[in-house]
C-alpha cells in the first residue's frame, strides 16, 4: 500500500511537472499562437491514440472507424456550444458525443468484433464511412458539406491537458484491471483465452466502447479549440494518421503514444518550411523508423514512476555504507 501510494505520488509530481513547464514556456512566449495549435494539436492526437491502442494494441482488434467515432464528438459538441456558448455547453457536448460514440461503437461492435484481421478492419473502415455519410445528409444540423464554422472558442491547452490526463488514467486503470488482463489474453491467444472461460466478444467490446467515447471527447475538444468542422476533416486518411502514431510508439504501449504523439508533432512542424515536401520527408522519417526499429519506439514497454523510485533507492547509500 506504501508503494502504490508513493508511486500515485510519483506519477501527481510528474504530471504537475509538466504542466507547470508547460505553463511557463507559454507565459514567456516560447510557445506562442503558432506553436500552441501545435501543442493542442499534440494533445489532441494523444487521446486519440492512446484510445486506438486500447483497441489494436491491447485487444488486438484492428480498427481504421476512429475518424467516425472523433466526428460523432465533435458534431455533438459543436452544435451544443453553438446553442450554448458556454463551458457548460462544452462538457455536455462532449458527454453528449462520448455517450453517443459509445452506443454507436456497442451496437457496431457486438456483430462486428466477432469478425478478425483484415474483415473487421474493412467493417469498422465501412462505419466510419457511414457516420461521415450520415452526417453530410443531416441538413441544417450539421449543414451538410460546408461544416459548421463560427464555433465559439472554448478549448485551452489547460483543459485538453486535463481531459489527456483523465483519458490516460481511465485507460491505464482499465488495462491494469480484471477485465483489462482478460482483454489482453484475448490479444495473446483468442482460442486459449475462450477456451479458459474468458467472454472474448464482451471484453473486445468493451476496449472497442472505451476507445470511442475517447475519441469523441478528442474530437470535441477539436471542434471547440479550432472552431471550425467539416465531414472532409473526418475520412479515411484521419483514422491512419491515427493508426500511424500507435504503430509509431508501439502497440501495446500507452507510453510509446503518448511519445509518438509529441515526437510526430514536433515533427511537423520543423518540415513545415519545406511545403508540399514536407509529406515526402515526414513519410521517410516514418520508413526509415519502422525498418531501424520495427516494434516502435517503446515496443510493449512502459515508463514506470516505480521503476525509477527504485533505482534511485538503490542508489541511495546507506549509513552503514556512509560511515565506511
Amino acid at each position: 500500500m506504501k508503494q502504490l501510494n508513493k508511486t500515485n505520488l510519483g506519477w501527481l509530481i510528474f504530471i504537475l511537472v509538466a504542466f507547470l513547464a508547460t505553463q511557463l514556456l507559454v507565459s514567456f512566449g516560447i510557445i506562442d499562437a503558432f506553436y500552441e495549435i501545435t501543442l493542442m494539436t499534440i494533445l489532441i492526437n494523444i487521446i486519440l491514440a492512446v484510445g486506438l491502442n486500447l483497441i489494436i494494441g491491447f485487444s488486438g482488434q484492428f480498427s481504421l472507424g476512429h475518424a467516425g467515432f472523433m466526428a460523432i464528438g465533435a458534431y455533438c459538441t459543436a452544435i451544443m456550444t453553438i446553442k450554448i456558448p458556454t463551458l457548460v455547453g462544452l462538457f455536455a457536448g462532449i458527454l453528449l458525443g462520448a455517450v453517443i460514440a459509445g452506443v454507436v461503437a456497442l451496437l457496431v461492435g457486438i456483430p462486428t468484433l466477432r469478425l478478425k484481421g483484415d474483415y473487421l478492419a474493412i467493417a469498422t473502415l465501412g462505419v466510419a464511412e457511414i457516420i461521415r455519410i450520415a452526417i453530410l445528409n443531416m441538413g441544417s444540423l450539421t449543414n451538410g458539406a460546408a461544416g459548421l464554422s463560427d464555433i465559439p472558442y472554448l478549448t485551452t491547452w489547460q483543459l485538453a491537458f486535463i481531459f489527456v490526463v483523465i483519458t490516460l488514467i481511465i485507460v491505464v486503470n482499465y488495462i491494469k484491471s480484471s477485465a483489462g488482463r482478460a482483454t489482453i489474453a484475448i490479444r495473446e491467444d483468442e482460442i486459449a483465452a475462450e477456451s479458459m472461460g474468458i467472454n472474448t466478444t464482451k471484453y473486445k467490446t468493451i476496449a472497442f466502447v472505451i476507445g470511442a467515447a475517447t475519441a469523441a471527447v478528442a474530437g470535441g475538444l477539436h471542434a471547440s479549440y479550432f472552431s471550425v468542422i467539416r465531414p472532409a476533416d473526418f475520412t479515411f486518411m484521419k483514422s491512419i494518421d491515427i493508426l500511424i502514431i500507435v504503430v509509431f510508439g508501439g502497440l501495446g504501449s500507452v507510453t510509446g503514444s503518448v511519445i509518438a504523439a509529441i515526437v510526430l508533432g514536433i515533427i511537423n512542424v520543423f518540415l513545415q518550411p519545406f511545403g508540399q515536401l514536407r509529406m515526402i520527408l515526414y513519410s521517410l522519417a516514418l520508413i526509415a523508423i519502422m525498418i531501424f526499429k520495427p516494434s516502435g519506439l517503446f515496443g510493449t514497454k512502459e515508463f514506470m514512476i516505480s521503476a525509477v523510485m527504485k533505482k534511485k533507492k538503490m542508489k541511495t547509500p546507506t549509513k552503514k555504507e556512509e560511515t565506511k
